[in-house]
């Protein structure tokens, strides 16, 4: 690491603590906090408002729990501060059973109008049209996509697409049914876009290059594809920017999840041989890898391991989350002074066979 990234990283460093003691004593003070919380610390046995003066202090906390987010009513998780203000219910996958919900003010917002600041006008225009073919219903996704078009001056075209429902015929072994499904949102999104003007989509990998059999997209009239889901080896990304997009495309890769919000990733070279990059959007989320056998512990770099999530925003505090995700652990940069995570993968999915849907 060169000096002035180090000086860069020091600084983010320090910017991510004073976020960390902020938003650890917003949610643990009587008059601000959330229920929740409150009620954790005051069996805890120790004071996180007074004690936590940096991130690293987080250890102390234990792993955040999926069926906390499952099992308990929304309104512990409403800060004092934003009592009486109605929420957006936003919910995680669900496959099967109840799903993980969470709720939220402005955080995806916050989180999508910075994301807009990457995007480069000449591939993503303003003052135009979006087309969203991806997860819609309950998931912060349909309206943080409307939200990032409207930010960039743009109104957005969307589609029916329910994943559960894909993960259920392809669990039950139904690759008929999934295909045919695949083909329907297809057909919603070939239909729009011969029909309609549309420079900018926003879509998942393999619904990407299902759209690309079917129709040539720079031809259609993109000019930037803004992609979500994980697992992109470095030759999938290979494929899909020298094939799909034919090289013409602007394409700009993330990782996001309802719980962390969005994590951009790094402008994919051929020199770092397509393998994708992502940064949180630190303070309000960190990534970390860390060993699974030992999760205090940081893998090296260039090591794979399990992907830990933080979350510090006013609305929602999450600690230590285990991700369903493995990951190689990245050096910052100079765009982002943080670590990374790369060629993220669901956790085990070289060991057992993992059902994505239409990621």
């Amino acid at each position: 690491m060169n000096a002035e990234l180090e000086i860069a990283a020091r600084a983010a460093q320090e910017k991510l603590d004073a976020h960390t003691r902020e938003i650890v004593r917003w949610h643990f003070s009587p008059e601000t906090g959330s229920p929740f919380w409150l009620d954790w610390a005051a069996k805890a046995g120790w004071n996180p408002a007074a004690e936590v003066g940096c991130f690293a202090d987080l250890a102390r906390f234990p792993h955040f729990q999926d069926e906390w987010l499952r099992d308990l009513p929304n309104e512990v998780w409403v800060p004092r501060a934003f009592a009486g203000r109605p929420f957006n219910i936003f919910e995680t996958g669900g496959t099967t059973g109840m799903p993980k919900q969470r709720i939220g003010w402005e955080d995806y917002k916050v989180d999508y109008s910075e994301f807009s600041t990457t995007l480069p006008d000449e591939f993503f225009p303003r003052q135009q049209y979006w087309l969203m073919m991806g997860p819609t219903g309950p998931r912060r996704l349909r309206l943080a996509i409307e939200h990032l078009a409207n930010v960039r001056g743009c109104s957005c075209y969307f589609l029916d697409l329910d994943p559960r429902w894909v993960k259920r015929v392809i669990a039950n072994k139904q690759f008929d049914v999934a295909r045919a499904y695949m083909d329907h949102v297809v057909d919603q999104a070939v239909t729009i876009l011969k029909h309609r003007r549309v420079s900018a989509l926003f879509t998942t990998p393999k619904l990407l290059e299902a759209l690309g059999e079917r129709i040539n997209l720079y031809e259609a009239g993109i000019r930037g594809v803004f992609c979500g889901g994980t697992s992109m080896a470095p030759q999938y990304a290979r494929y899909i920017v020298e094939e799909v997009l034919e090289n013409r495309i602007y394409f700009a890769p993330t990782y996001g999840n309802t719980l962390m919000g969005l994590a951009a990733s790094r402008p994919l070279r051929p020199e770092d041989n397509y393998s994708i990059t992502y940064h949180a959007p630190q303070p309000r989320a960190v990534l970390r890898v860390v060993d699974p056998q030992n999760t205090l512990q940081l893998k090296g770099y260039g090591e794979w391991g399990r992907v830990e999530l933080t979350t510090l925003t006013r609305e929602f505090f999450m600690p230590r989350f285990l991700e369903r995700d493995e990951a190689v652990r990245r050096e910052p940069c100079a765009l982002y002074p943080w670590d990374g995570v790369a060629e993220v993968r669901p956790f085990g999915a070289m060991e057992k066979n993992i059902i994505e849907g239409v990621y």
